[in-house]
């Protein structure tokens, strides 16, 4: 995958807010906003963690975000998830094996972290890394590559824009290389999307108490990444696919007074 450009704001750390507000008598406590970890390293390409946080920090549930990982505010470990709702993995290489190896040893702390309820969310690369072979195994089943499979539109690993249905409705995603999801029989999912030869492309599944949401395409791509490969959505660049996968994920976390 080309590295993406880096979009570059600093992140407010999980105990503070951008806003001091007033102690006036009959304010209503906002509600509680759930905490999110998106990681950054050798496993993301340049950018793709920031496009994931924008998308996060653009939803209607507007989580706190950390940078985690190598690259991040904190190291990737079962404290820092401890601390945490919602865990992004960003886009990555096109080497699926070298990305494993580069999260291998978070793989244990992630299946526990997300079968006591965290939230796990992936974007292309990190659709393939909660697979199975190699991956978190996070998924009823396994991934696959789109690019491959019978009846696939695209058959090369260049950026690109194509078509898919997604809750039934013709939208059209950015997409480089990413995976469909080859369930298991009668596994309890909601397919969100679908490629236009009927395939999974994006997916809601349970694990344990938590919930893993996973996308091929790339709903989290903005204007930047149209414009350094020369291409155009037809629908325009909107992010409300983003934001439907990220609230779906999130659903249940419940929203306690601050």
């Amino acid at each position: 995958m080309n590295r993406r450009r880096l979009l570059g704001l600093a992140l407010p750390a999980f105990g503070m807010t951008a806003v001091q507000t007033g102690c006036g008598p009959g304010r209503p406590a906002e509600p509680r906003r759930p905490r999110a970890l998106v990681y950054r390293g050798p496993g993301a390409c340049d950018g793709c963690a920031e496009a994931v946080a924008a998308l996060l920090r653009s939803a209607p549930s507007r989580p706190r975000v950390r940078y985690c990982g190598p690259g991040g505010d904190v190291p990737l470990t079962a404290s820092s998830l401890a601390e945490a709702e919602v865990y992004a993995q960003p886009g990555g290489g096109d080497d699926l094996a070298a990305a494993w190896r580069e999260m291998r040893d978070a793989a244990g702390p992630l299946r526990r972290w997300v079968r006591g309820g965290g939230r796990y969310l992936g974007f292309c690369m990190g659709a393939y890394l909660a697979g199975r072979t190699p991956g978190f195994g996070l998924l009823p089943g396994d991934t696959d590559a789109y690019i491959s499979s019978r009846g696939a539109s695209v058959h090369t690993a260049a950026d690109t824009v194509i078509p898919v249905r997604w809750r039934g409705q013709l939208r059209h995603m950015y997409f480089q290389d990413g995976p469909f999801f080859r369930l298991t029989r009668k596994a309890a999912t909601s397919v969100i999307a679908t490629y236009d030869n009927g395939l999974p492309a994006a997916l809601l599944a349970p694990y344990g108490e938590g919930r893993v949401a996973v996308a091929g395409p790339h709903p989290e791509a903005d204007s930047t990444w149209y414009a350094d490969h020369d291409l155009a959505n037809p629908d325009g660049v909107r992010f409300d696919l983003g934001h439907d996968l990220v609230e779906s994920a999130m659903a249940g976390l419940g929203r306690k007074a601050a």
